[in-house]
């Protein structure tokens, strides 16, 4: 027997070897060399890179050790065929034959002529070498508790494939848009086709794959016509029709179930040599009841698995063409690429095949685990998004209260819905929201994860789907979960207003509208005294606008409760709760320039107000700005250095005074306001009084009573020009005595005028009172009375003297002289207390 007969028929004692041929060749040392065969292009720049040939070593030796090879006995003994492999190697060992079989790897189909090369398309890319006795036995215990590949001529098997390192989808494309080319092909050759009344698997494949550069675009041609001709065949599933599943006759109608697609998908690749199965099993798709159990459920859905590369990979032609709407038993066209060349960690959540091989996971999950997972949407995956918790589909609540927390890794925004559950997981129900209209939860959003407080209203069993989009997409938000809620006690608690802004605490966008952080996080505040203050930082100048909002509170009320204070750095709001249970504090912010730009909501708060409350009485001011205290206006407008930097101002004697510097000298008004139906019988604006000196003005306030009042701040920014608002105070008086009004100022009264004494408007009749005033330029001050009392100038530039009341007159003037002129300008007028009368 010669060598190379030898060695065909004892080195290779099973099927899976590769037979040589005429153009193989044996070494002079004994080393066979088998020629790696030509890899098809599976795809140009990432498939073909990583594709590499498997070195396979194989050793044949004689236990005898032997320089050359006997002849075989004439009695029929077995013949030894002695190869000699390798001068210096000493001794080596057969490879058995499952050490072998596990090394061959498969990276690209075969088209070459079968009695050229006789190797099943799994069998490619593959060379045999020579390697030493050690590194066998090393191979053969690596892979000894690993499956046997599949024999020459059998169809390839998920276990028929190399192991390694097993390609994500990612690891073939980078994102569908590298097949714009091709899709545009398909779709456009897809409708000349159909025009043209065009039924034949031959001609529509290679019509579509035509300018196809590889095995991957082919493929995908293939899928996308599937996808964008074939409509799912609702009439069929339900019944009232015939099923089509015949390749011609799905064609011919543009409709099928779900094995029509797989047989068509099938067929199709089968024409242009791709390695193609069909996937039975059960799916979460129409039909589906939540939480139902499998076992012992005939499946009821196909799919496929593709050979590309020596991998297999999943796809979905009927769940990336569109969704059936039960409820409306219409199909609905909807192009999903995520049924492509799914990973199977992400396919395994939807689809679970009767056959345990194609799941195609390192470590398979039983029928059960399919049954409690959590059903994700495409939309889960594309997003990015991760389950934090629960890992099952079905939640029971613990004190009226179930969680849900979604991780990601790009911002988002979430909302929910909560309904009475329904049997079926796809009934209709729509798949996308624009808002929250569900109050039986708090949902709340941080930097990256995303946090579902659940609280169910009453016993029994609830639905809840979640629903997300990206942060910078203005479209309505996606389903992305669902699970099913079991809620044997409620929680007994107030209603939770409902907020149509998503989530509580900062919205995810936030920090592009400038808001950097908050005092307060997403979970519910609980308010003391009925009053709370939210600070929020900023990174630019901003303006903003509150909403506060709780059930059983008025809008014109919930206004009452609202003080906002804007500065370039910090918003501030003070909020007064007048009501017990939870309020909803909503915060829109806009750039404090951009007047045309629209508020946008920055943040929902949710306020729990369950001790003591505030009265009716002391809610703010009526008619209050939006803007209150110094700020961002008042800086602008060149006033600064207050006395009082926030925008509440308390008393306890009734009396205060609140300073700043007016560095533009601008006309300044101040006006002074509380509740409509409180009335005085003195004006409130004689409560008011401003002393401006230099820069300093001085705005000095002597309320009449206990209350809460409102001090406007006006400024003329123009000459000629309206009284621009600049900024509201609230005072707040806790004291019951009376304060006394000041005198009635009059328009001669001007800058650098100062009133030292009295300080009081209302003056005792018969007595003498000490007038103290500095009047700059004046020439002469006088106060008339029932007499005239002319005021003597002292060296501190002050005009002073005494002067009698009298009681016959119910008004003393303060006068004065100024320039060349004679005439008496009134500067304020004093009242007399009038006496009371004897009955």
């Amino acid at each position: 027997m010669s060598a190379k007969v030898a060695i065909q028929k004892f080195s290779f004692p099973f099927s899976c070897a590769a037979p040589l041929s005429q153009q193989d060749e044996v070494t002079q040392k004994g080393c066979i060399q088998v020629k790696a065969l030509e890899l098809h292009d599976l795809q140009e720049n990432q498939i073909l890179s990583e594709a590499s040939p498997v070195v396979m070593g194989a050793l044949v030796h004689n236990k005898n050790q032997a320089q050359g090879s006997p002849k075989p006995s004439a009695g029929g003994n077995k013949a030894v065929a002695q190869v000699l492999v390798c001068a210096e190697v000493s001794q080596s060992a057969v490879v058995s034959r499952q050490s072998v079989s596990e090394k061959l790897a498969v990276e690209s189909e075969d088209q070459r002529p079968a009695a050229k090369r006789q190797l099943s398309s799994e069998s490619a890319a593959r060379t045999i070498t020579v390697v030493k006795k050690s590194a066998v036995r090393k191979e053969v215990e690596e892979h000894r508790h690993l499956k046997p590949k599949a024999h020459l001529g059998q169809r390839a098997t998920p276990c028929s494939v190399a192991v390694g390192k097993r390609r994500r989808r990612k690891d073939l494309f980078t994102n569908c848009d590298v097949f714009h080319r091709v899709d545009s092909h398909v779709i456009r050759a897809g409708a000349e086709l159909k025009e043209k009344c065009v039924y034949n698997v031959k001609t529509i494949v290679q019509s579509i794959t035509q300018g196809a550069r590889n095995e991957l675009e082919r493929l995908r041609a293939i899928w996308v016509w599937l996808c964008h001709n074939i409509e799912y065949d609702v009439s069929g599933y339900l019944g009232r029709s015939e099923k089509l599943s015949s390749p011609e006759e799905v064609i011919a109608a543009g409709r099928g179930v779900c094995c029509g697609y797989s047989s068509l998908c099938s067929e199709m690749c089968r024409e242009v040599g791709i390695e193609c199965q069909e996937v039975p099993g059960h799916s979460k798709g129409v039909g589906y009841l939540q939480g139902q159990s499998l076992k012992n459920v005939k499946s009821d859905h196909l799919w496929n698995s593709v050979l590309l590369g020596g991998q297999w990979f999943l796809l979905d032609a009927c769940w990336g063409a569109g969704r059936v709407d039960v409820e409306h038993e219409s199909f609905v066209k909807r192009f999903d690429d995520f049924y492509f060349l799914t990973d199977p960690e992400e396919f395994i959540d939807s689809h679970f095949p009767d056959e345990e091989k194609w799941q195609l996971l390192d470590t398979p999950i039983p029928l059960e685990e399919f049954e409690r997972r959590v059903f994700k949407t495409s939309a889960f995956f594309t997003m990015g998004l991760r389950l934090i918790q629960p890992h099952h589909c079905h939640l029971v609540t613990a004190d009226g209260e179930a969680n849900v927390s979604l991780g990601f890794s790009r911002p988002t925004t979430f909302t929910y819905e909560i309904t009475q559950h329904q049997d079926l997981l796809h009934c209709g129900a729509p798949e996308q929201k624009e808002s929250s209209n569900s109050s039986f939860g708090l949902l709340t959003v941080s930097h990256r994860s995303m946090k579902l407080q659940l609280l169910p209203p009453a016993s029994g069993v609830y639905d809840v789907k979640v629903f997300a989009r990206p942060e910078t997409a203005t479209s309505a938000l996606i389903w992305v979960c669902s699970f099913m809620v079991e809620c044997p006690i409620p929680r007994a608690m107030e209603e939770i207003p409902e907020n149509p802004f998503l989530s509580w605490g900062l919205q995810p966008v936030a920090g592009s509208l400038g808001v950097t952080g908050s005092s307060q996080g997403s979970k519910a505040a609980e308010v003391e005294d009925g009053v709370f203050e939210l600070v929020l930082k900023t990174s630019r100048p901003l303006m903003v606008l509150c909403e506060l909002v709780h059930p059983e509170l008025e809008g014109a009320v919930a206004k009452r409760c609202l003080a906002t204070q804007i500065q370039p750095d910090v918003l501030t709001c003070h909020i007064l709760c007048p009501t017990r249970g939870f309020y909803r504090l909503s915060v829109f912010v806009r750039d404090y320039e951009k007047t045309e730009v629209r508020f946008q909501n920055a943040g929902n708060f949710l306020l729990h107000c369950k001790g003591k409350v505030v009265s009716m009485e002391e809610l703010f001011p009526p008619s209050l700005s939006s803007v209150c205290g110094p700020g961002t206006r008042t800086s602008e407008a060149g006033l600064s250095k207050f006395s009082h930097t926030t925008a509440l101002v308390s008393t306890q004697q009734g009396k205060c005074n609140i300073t700043f510097h007016n560095h533009r000298d601008l006309e300044l008004h101040t006006m002074l306001s509380r509740e409509e139906n409180k009335t005085a019988a003195i004006p409130l604006s004689r409560h008011l009084f401003c002393t401006y000196t230099d820069s300093k003005v001085t705005v000095s306030v002597s309320l009449p009573d206990a209350g809460v009042y409102r001090l406007g701040l006006y400024a003329k920014i123009t000459p000629g020009g309206d009284f621009s608002p600049m900024c509201d105070f609230v005072l707040k008086n806790s004291c019951d005595q009376p304060g006394p009004p000041f005198p009635c100022v009059y328009a001669a009264w001007r800058k650098g005028f100062v009133l030292f004494e009295p300080r009081v408007g209302l003056l005792e009749p018969l007595s003498w009172v000490r007038f103290r005033v500095r009047v700059p330029g004046a020439q002469r001050v006088s106060v008339m009375g029932e007499t005239r009392t002319d005021l003597k100038l002292n060296k501190s530039r002050v005009w002073e003297g005494d002067v009698f009341t009298g009681n016959s007159l119910q008004l003393v003037k303060l006068a004065a002289t100024s320039g060349e002129s004679t005439d008496m300008a009134v500067l304020m007028t004093f009242d007399i207390k009038q006496l009371e009368r004897e009955v």
